[in-house]
């Protein structure tokens, strides 16, 4: 499949089998995540693998966004490790986060899992279930494991605007 078959075939799953992923197909896209590029290289990505009951109740408790996934990837940066912009400042650790996230999730569909993207969670909860050491912060949640029967893309999903309505004159 191409890239841009692959990029076409994702879609937000939000309706997993409890099917648990197996470790060899965790670890690629785990590593999918570790090669993703970085700011300067810095790799300031910190990813969080919560798949046991207690741990996925925890997320439960701080997102309704779970949607049934054996497992979740809790992406972070770590403040201290980003590269940052001298002009002002600005810090690469969510962008560096979001490319780590989505080169995760075009592996995930590469390897037959599906994903959801997730922002929707209460910091201060998920901090409060688990141990982030200092300057850890999280960015996005990324259920995973195999599509149940019921899940299909949103209706939304095939919407795109023209590629000239995206292009700045």
């Amino acid at each position: 499949m191409s890239f841009l078959e692959l990029a076409r075939a994702r879609y937000s799953v939000r309706s997993f089998d409890a099917r648990p992923v197996e470790p060899n197909k965790l670890l690629l896209v785990l590593e999918a995540g570790r090669i993703a590029p970085t700011a300067h290289n810095d790799q300031p990505q910190r990813i969080l693998v919560v798949s046991d009951p207690e741990g996925l109740k925890k997320v439960d408790e701080c997102t309704p966004c779970r949607f049934g996934a054996p497992t979740v990837l809790v992406v972070c940066y770590d403040s201290a490790a980003c590269w940052e912009r001298s002009y002002d400042g600005a810090k690469s650790g969510e962008v560096d986060a979001s490319i780590v996230t989505t080169h995760m999730m075009m592996a995930a569909i590469d390897a037959g899992l599906g994903t959801c993207w997730v922002m929707n969670f209460d910091p201060a909860k998920l901090r409060a279930g688990f141990v982030f050491p200092e300057g850890v912060v999280p960015v996005a949640l990324l259920p995973i494991g195999y599509p149940s029967d019921a899940a299909a893309p949103s209706p939304r999903h095939a919407q795109r605007e023209p590629l000239e309505t995206l292009m700045l004159k």
